[in-house]
């Protein structure tokens, strides 16, 4: 298949639908780590096409909702200053923080841009010398390259004036953590994105200290279904491995460039994670080498200890264990609109995808 309409084509979805029906005898509970995958499976209804002992339950696949409150709170605090400009792709700006969000101090004149690269960021850098310029970095494996290539060119051009706030995440702690504290888990749907970066390896601990397979996805319909019919394979022939669905982009061994930046620029730190607290070595933080780009280095603010709404269940959403149906603020107090979690802000939060797709 070459074409998008054919990774969406109704007849190969139901049969694929119509195969896991045949073979499945065991429940099993599939969990995405993606939210490209979290809001696919509910934009086209997937859920309503796998016979009941299939259960597909979200996980920690949403960047911005894993991202603390702290680390919203510190751009606040670095929005604020004069000679400060904050660049950040645009699901970041709503997120609520402690007190404030960047969208509200944007219209209280804070200079805030939505950038759609960190090309953009550099580039108002170089026009804005006299002002200090952080870029939000924010995602997993999947913008963490890009970070990278950032920083690095901006020590080639000289732009001691540019900076970026790292709250980049590594997958695979998170992982082991939702497994360790015994959330029911029989195999995970794996990120396509992340895996274009990072391959298959950083999976195969997975199968072979847990026993549950990982099936790398891609993000159509039919790539999700086939997914979960390789998936259920595995559980019925209790044979877990790790498996690439989305060959079409997904290569065993990555992007091997990327990965070198990736070493060059950041190091392993420990990093909070909402509903899953501190995990070790799961944040990428900017090496020694790199600091005078390090915003948390050149620009170290204090935030008091943040605020968590009340009532508000994205952590435990994010670790699987509730759904956002289970919360009362869903769709009532806490909507796209008006959102009281970063579940429901960003376009890959499963509350969110829920209240467009399954309400």
């Amino acid at each position: 298949m070459k074409y998008i309409d054919e990774y969406r084509n109704k007849e190969i979805v139901l049969g694929l639908a119509e195969e896991i029906k045949k073979i499945s005898t065991k429940k099993i509970r599939l969990m995405e780590v993606c939210g490209g995958h979290t809001m696919s499976i509910q934009k086209f209804g997937l859920p309503y096409l796998l016979p009941e002992n299939v259960e597909l339950i979200s996980g920690p696949g949403c960047p911005v909702c894993v991202t603390s409150r702290e680390f919203i709170d510190k751009a606040i605090v670095y929005s604020r200053m004069e000679d400060v400009i904050i660049t950040t792709y645009g699901d970041l700006i709503r997120v609520p923080g402690s007190f404030s969000s960047l969208d509200q101090e944007k219209a209280k004149g804070a200079d805030v841009r939505i950038v759609y690269s960190i090309l953009d960021a550099l580039m108002i850098a170089k026009k804005n010398r006299t002002k200090k310029v952080i870029f939000l970095g924010i995602g997993f494996e999947t913008t963490a390259p890009a970070s990278a290539a950032g920083i690095l060119k901006a020590r080639m051009a000289g732009l001691s004036n540019f900076y970026v706030y790292s709250a980049h995440k590594v997958m695979p702690p998170a992982m082991d953590t939702l497994i360790d504290e015994g959330v029911q888990i029989d195999g995970y749907i794996g990120p396509g994105h992340v895996s274009t970066i990072t391959g298959e390896g950083i999976y195969m601990d997975i199968p072979k200290k847990y026993g549950l397979g990982v099936v790398i996805s891609g993000f159509e319909p039919v790539d999700l279904m086939q997914s979960i019919l390789m998936l259920v394979k595995q559980l019925e022939a209790n044979d877990p491995k790790v498996e690439i669905q989305y060959k079409r982009v997904v290569k065993p061994e990555g992007n091997i460039k990327a990965q070198q930046m990736l070493d060059e620029v950041f190091t392993y730190g420990d990093d909070w994670w909402r509903g899953l607290g501190v995990l070790a070595n799961s944040g990428l933080k900017i090496r020694d080498t790199y600091s005078m780009h390090d915003a948390e280095v050149q620009i170290p603010v204090k935030v008091a200890p943040p605020k968590e709404p009340k009532g508000c269940l994205c952590g435990e959403i994010l670790k699987g264990v509730k759904k956002p149906k289970d919360c009362k603020l869903f769709a009532k107090v806490c909507t796209p609109s008006n959102p009281i979690g970063a579940c429901m802000v960003s376009n890959e939060g499963s509350c969110a995808a829920y209240y467009l797709y399954n309400r």
